[in-house]
């Protein structure tokens, strides 16, 4: 399997794969290939974390970290959102989905990002070191139950004196 960056020429194949997998996922709104498009053209779009698994030239899954803000009364701080990670129905259970979150770690720490906030199951992000949002003292701007919203420091300390309201890009709401 191989892990790379995702290129033009994949987006129809991309929006293949995440229709399929969450096509039957029960906590979907089953516009996430949507959502993936609106946000590649938007100011919160980072190419590099735009990221393919592929298998014998067959593109199995994708993963997007997008920019995000959390913000208090005082301060706002750059982070990132995982949203969403797809692999298609066939190929789940083998790892890849974890293989694409670890390597969009590995590369948004490279490009200098500390943290990554996430809304997702809360038996399967803690694998990868996410805890839940409040112990830091951040929110999302929405009701959704506290065990699903979540974050990951992807350096030491990279959520210290950090904590707020999520702010996601507009694509999000759109």
């Amino acid at each position: 399997m191989i892990i790379r960056q995702e290129t033009k020429y994949d987006h129809k194949e991309v929006f293949s794969v995440i229709e399929s997998a969450f096509k039957d996922a029960e906590f979907a709104d089953h516009t996430e290939q949507f959502l993936v498009e609106r946000l590649r053209k938007s100011d919160a779009f980072i190419p590099e974390l735009s990221m393919v698994a592929e298998i014998n030239g067959q593109i199995v899954g994708h993963i997007l970290l997008t920019k995000l803000k959390i913000k208090n009364d005082s301060n706002e701080f750059d982070s990132l959102a995982l949203a969403p990670v797809s692999v298609l129905p066939e190929f789940q259970g083998k790892g890849i989905g974890g293989k694409l979150i670890l390597e969009s770690h590995k590369k948004a720490k490279e490009l200098g990002y500390k943290s990554i906030v996430l809304l997702g199951h809360e038996k399967y992000y803690p694998r990868f070191g996410y805890k839940q949002a409040d112990i830091y003292g951040i929110q999302l701007p929405f009701e959704v139950p506290k065990e699903n919203c979540m974050v990951i420091e992807l350096v030491k300390n990279g959520l210290k004196g950090v904590y707020g309201r999520v702010e996601y890009p507009k694509e999000f709401n759109e």
